[in-house]
């Protein structure tokens, strides 16, 4: 009796059964495509399946997340970001393999950055941050090749991968390292951590980086600094019978927003069960069934608040108001007089963000005036008019923010109390029946 093939077959029949399975339909829905993902449940299953749609630039409509006992299952509603069905057959493959844990060589047009340096940023905001950041590096001969940077109630974070200017290779020299971490520590007046190697640089890539800046504003606590406002609303209260703490989100809708939401709630250490997003217009409705990892749930009135501030500040930090300026410009040194204008002219930069695709350089800033306003036309045609109209642009963008959350009794407050968690607990119903695992009555 032969017995050598039979864990072979087990372990094959072990990857088969914890292989998502993926199905995408155009057919359901008639505003926008469907994916479903079924698969053996992971802590960080959502967040990575979310990160994928995220990466291609798609906005997720709906969603509907149930993780009972072994098994998660999800499905998504998405569109491209001109709010149409995603037809594109390579797009789609693309996301099938991704899901599917199967690798592809799809990109979405950055460069591949696992050959550079990658230098974190961490520290006080304050007028020409910026454009002194960029001298810096350009002065130490350093070559920006992508960049990401957040500035959010008075604190900055970003990652910024750069390169030898003359040789284009990464900075291998320790000495090198430590002299741009003593200036850059001295001009931002925080934190900064260099990474040298590949392995490292590569694990920022996409949506990571983005995830990365959220982790280091939230270690630096930036939540403790926002001002309580009620915008956006984020409520929490527990569903003891089921050991629940259920948390909905209410603010105005804008590309990303379920990414960062899930980057905080995971990077807190909770693990959400069920759920369901629901977008209508310029709002998103968001609901979470979550326990702490540990299988409780939030235990106390100062563990409440922190969860409340902390996904207050993750809507909050990318939701920058201000006028987009596009920079196109693979000059570092171009870069650099942008953002010293900038400053010149009594402009804030909120958010920037640097991509290389082939040989051209594509640098977004989003600007506001000393006062957090959209800029003045006036300074914004002085500014334009020192790089020219083919250099330097004004562009509308996808709103950052498209409205104001009603307050006080205009807005739709989860009601408190058992009626509530009756209302909560019909969710896990619905579901389950969108789910497909149970038929509605």
């Amino acid at each position: 009796m032969e017995w050598q093939a039979s864990p072979d077959e087990y372990e094959k029949l072990v990857i088969r059964m914890n292989t998502p399975r993926v199905v995408i339909d155009n057919t359901v829905c008639a505003t926008a495509t469907l994916v479903k993902v079924d698969s053996a449940r992971r802590d960080v299953i959502l967040l990575e399946a979310v990160q994928v749609l995220t990466d291609l630039d798609l906005s997720i409509r709906k969603a509907y997340i149930s993780s009972d006992g072994c098994w998660f299952m999800n499905v998504f509603h998405v569109t491209d970001r001109y709010g149409q069905k995603v037809t594109d057959k390579r797009v789609i493959a693309y996301i099938e393999r991704s899901l599917g844990t199967e690798e592809d060589d799809f990109t979405t047009g950055s460069r591949d950055i696992e050959a550079f340096t990658t230098l974190e940023l961490v520290g006080t905001d304050r007028p020409g941050l910026l454009s002194e950041i960029f001298a810096v590096l350009a002065n130490l001969g350093c070559s920006i090749v992508e960049a990401k940077l957040w500035a959010y109630k008075g604190s900055i974070a970003g990652l910024l991968f750069v390169e030898e200017e003359d040789s284009g290779l990464p900075i291998e020299d320790s000495d090198k390292i430590r002299h741009i971490q003593a200036r850059l520590g001295y001009v931002v007046r925080g934190s900064t951590t260099a990474l040298s190697s590949s392995s490292a640089s590569y694990v920022f890539r996409g949506t990571n980086a983005d995830r990365r800046i959220h982790q280091l504003m939230f270690a630096d606590r930036d939540y403790e600094r926002a001002v309580a406002s009620g915008e956006p609303s984020v409520s929490v209260q527990n569903w003891t019978e089921r050991g629940y703490s259920i948390v909905n989100v209410q603010c105005s809708d804008r590309p990303k927003l379920l990414f960062d939401v899930l980057c905080t709630i995971t990077d807190m250490g909770y693990v959400i069960f069920h759920g369901t997003i629901d977008t209508t217009g310029d709002h998103a409705y968001q609901e979470f069934y979550m326990r702490h990892s540990d299988g409780s749930p939030i235990c106390s009135e100062a563990e409440r608040q922190r969860v409340v501030q902390c996904l207050q500040a993750a809507i909050e930090r990318r939701a920058s108001e201000g006028l987009r300026l596009e920079l196109c410009s693979a000059d570092p040194l171009t870069v650099a007089e942008a953002t010293r204008t900038f400053r010149e002219n009594g402009l804030t930069v909120t958010r920037a963000e640097m991509s290389t695709k082939g040989e051209t350089a594509v640098n977004v800033f989003y600007v506001t005036d000393a006062g957090g306003h959209l800029p003045g036309r006036k300074t914004i045609e002085a500014v334009m008019e020192r790089f020219g109209d083919d250099c330097l642009k004004a562009c509308e963008d996808r709103p950052l923010r498209t409205g104001k959350m009603k307050s006080g009794s205009d807005r739709d407050e989860p009601s408190s109390g058992s009626g509530g968690l009756l209302r909560l607990g019909s969710l896990v119903m619905r579901n389950l029946s969108n789910l497909g695992l149970i038929r509605s009555s």
